[in-house]
């Protein structure tokens, strides 16, 4: 196969690197045991993370598929059903990982676009019998992640909170981009996330730290949840070096989210001029962009080979992430490439 230069690489947000001041921070990181409670920059994060979701306490972790499992397991039993969105991390990306940590039974909520009402919560709890999977957790993923990088209106959170309630439901908050919801609604996280009982937000994203989350809860749950870290095999020593890229993007790639939404609207409406592509500019709210072409994995390879990555979904849906590393020029270059890649 012959080698392509990549030049402009929108596959996911996960694509980052660490900037040359990032890199500084993590050479400068006073550092612990973590397992002692002995590393200083990881306990401040966790602090900061815990603070900013509005909660007790938080814990860090090496990925924010572990902070889903992790919550999971603190809120679901054996044969429990958890009750989420349309095309929701936990069930087509994290390897049937929520039946094989927690035996748990795992429902779609019909919803647009990955996000759902209190009313249609409700019509899918299950009845109390013995021939059902008794309905256990609700998780909302904010924003959406496949379903195009929605932001969950808020009132419908707290609809859909209410209704957990009423019927004796946990609730969680799969907060992977929540930064970026935070940054287009004008919504702080501790807003979105009051009422749920465990939520996370993801530093490897949009922020641009290599590696890490963190999620939050009350001191009770995230002192379980540290037995499920050592079960899992999350547990770090000097863990402030990662920490250190953490805290450093909270300071400063924060704000810079916008520049992703601005940048992702400007490629949804250059796809949008181009013939053979199905796309609507006005959904796009975050830095996720999805559209359809005829045959989407031709036309990823097509981009392929002008040096421009994006990924595929499935047979003609596809799906581009901006980040800190494109830059408005590299938006152009893209656009210029799938108008190549269309004829």
């Amino acid at each position: 196969m012959r080698a392509v230069s990549l030049e402009v690489d929108l596959y996911s947000d996960t694509q980052t690197r660490p900037t040359d001041a990032m890199r500084r921070a993590i050479a400068e990181a006073v550092v612990g045991d973590e397992q002692r409670g002995e590393d200083p920059t990881t306990t401040a994060l966790e602090d900061r993370v815990a603070e900013l979701l509005g909660m007790e306490a938080a814990v860090f972790l090496p990925s924010g598929t572990m902070c889903n499992e992790i919550a999971i397991a603190l809120h679901v039993g054996r044969g429990e059903e958890v009750l989420l969105g349309d095309e929701a991390h936990p069930l087509f990306a994290e390897g049937g990982g929520p039946a094989a940590w927690s035996g748990a039974v795992m429902t779609v909520v019909p919803g647009d676009r990955g996000v759902f009402t209190g009313d249609a919560l409700a019509a899918a709890i299950s009845p109390d019998s013995r021939y059902r999977a008794r309905s256990r957790l609700v998780s909302v993923e904010q924003p959406t992640n496949i379903a195009g990088g929605r932001i969950w209106p808020l009132q419908d959170v707290r609809d859909v909170i209410g209704v957990a309630r009423e019927h004796g439901l946990r609730t969680h908050l799969d907060g992977a981009r929540l930064p970026n919801a935070a940054v287009a609604s004008g919504i702080a996280p501790a807003e979105w996330a009051e009422g749920f009982d465990t939520a996370w937000i993801d530093f490897s994203k949009g922020l641009g730290a290599p590696v890490g989350a963190c999620l939050a809860a009350s001191r009770g749950l995230i002192d379980e949840a540290w037995r499920y870290k050592q079960m899992m095999g999350g547990a770090l020593r000097q863990s402030g070096i990662v920490a250190a890229a953490a805290l450093y993007a909270l300071d400063h790639h924060w704000d810079r989210l916008a520049e992703d939404h601005a940048n992702a609207r400007r490629l949804a409406e250059g796809l949008a001029e181009l013939p053979g592509v199905e796309i609507d500019p006005a959904a796009i709210e975050t830095n996720i962009v999805i559209w359809s072409v005829p045959d989407a994995p031709a036309f990823t390879a097509a981009m392929a080979d002008q040096g421009v990555r994006v990924g595929v979904l499935d047979a003609t849906r596809v799906r581009a992430v901006t980040h800190l590393d494109v830059d408005a020029d590299g938006i152009g270059t893209a656009l210029a490439a799938a108008a190549t890649a269309l004829t």
